[in-house]
């Protein structure tokens, strides 16, 4: 029997109806085929990558950049709320300056620059800075390997980036793919949002002819905590560590990984639905239905707050596996019981 047959027996053996615990079991089925093993024990550890986007300067978001700075600096103490939800749980968490606009570093210093160059103007970041970008989203996956961890989950910070994913994910979607730029956190304002996609639109005029490929989408119009993001999903992949994507942002940064390496998707889980139009669009892409998706809760937050409530459930449901009864156990109990009531049964037969 081959280990995915033993994962399918073990879970149809568990002291309950088959399926019944419908995503739950598919996700944890999912997460000892990436292990290749049974392991009771989840040693998670979420992973926030930071940067700031020059296309703020084009007039694209409301917020000032400051606050990828200082809401950087709330989640290094432990203030923010995917913080505080790691904090609750007991999952260890590390926030990677991988480009805020700052001259001091916030949490571990991969700072590539102090963000990205204004895509509507030029190229986001050169050949060299994407390079470096991922490789620090492939070294702090490698690290929390080398640390024992078995399942991480992603998040993100950096003002102006459902800016920058939703233009990835338009340059690497098919023609004609409509609704894929969002209010981002400005919801309800028009006026901004459809400047937005004017500047989205145009950009990807400019590029037309540069952008090929996912890494080219991510290099002209993303972001340094896209393509770091990029980058650790491909080195999930190559160590056989599997991850929770968040919302939004994440769920591009799996689509350019998935449209480069199929088998990136054996790795991934999907926590929450976000509300950005895009959100369903990059699911697609990767092969993720809607409906596989277990948090359908209207959060549009970001930070890995989805993705860290997807390891509490995926904790819970693996405790289960390894504590429930089994068909197996409750069925030679009932027999028992059956048995022994008919001996019972036969002795005041007998009696009378």
């Amino acid at each position: 029997m081959d280990f995915a047959a033993q994962v399918d027996e073990r879970l149809h053996n568990l002291a309950k109806p088959p399926g019944s615990l419908g995503l739950l079991e598919q996700q944890v089925r999912q997460v000892f085929l990436a292990w290749g093993s049974f392991q009771e024990e989840l040693r998670p550890r979420h992973i926030i990558f930071a940067a700031d986007n020059g296309v703020v300067r084009s007039g694209v978001v409301a917020q000032l950049s400051d606050i990828t700075y200082m809401q950087s600096v709330h989640m290094t103490e432990g203030t923010s709320a995917v913080t505080c939800f790691c904090r609750c749980h007991g999952i260890p968490y590390e926030v990677v300056d991988v480009g805020i606009d700052s001259e001091d570093a916030v949490g571990v210093d991969r700072k590539i620059a102090r963000g990205t160059a204004d895509f509507s103007v030029q190229p986001a970041m050169t050949t060299e800075q994407f390079t470096r970008a991922a490789a620090v989203g492939r070294e702090r996956v490698e690290a929390a390997k080398a640390r024992g961890c078995n399942i991480l989950s992603f998040g993100e910070m950096g003002i102006g980036n459902t800016t920058t994913s939703a233009a990835v994910l338009t340059a690497i979607a098919p023609a004609g793919s409509a609704f894929l730029v969002g209010h981002g956190s400005s919801k309800g304002n028009y006026r901004l949002w459809f400047h937005k996609e004017q500047v989205v639109k145009e950009a990807l005029q400019k590029y037309k002819e540069e952008i090929q490929t996912p890494e080219d989408a991510l290099r002209c119009v993303g972001g340094f905590d896209l393509v770091a993001l990029y980058g650790a999903m491909l080195a999930c992949a190559d160590v056989h560590l599997p991850f929770y994507i968040d919302g939004f942002i994440t769920a591009v940064a799996l689509a350019c990984a998935v449209k480069t390496r199929p088998n990136v998707r054996q790795y991934a889980l999907p926590s929450h639905i976000s509300r950005e139009p895009g959100m369903s669009a990059a699911l697609r892409l990767c092969g993720i239905d809607e409906y596989d998706v277990p948090i359908h809760a209207d959060m549009a937050l970001g930070e890995g707050t989805g993705a860290v409530l997807g390891v509490v459930m995926l904790k819970t449901m693996l405790y289960a596996v390894g504590h429930m009864a089994t068909l197996d156990g409750i069925n030679g109990e009932a027999e028992e019981r059956h048995r022994r009531r008919m001996e019972k049964g036969a002795e005041h037969q007998d009696d009378r």
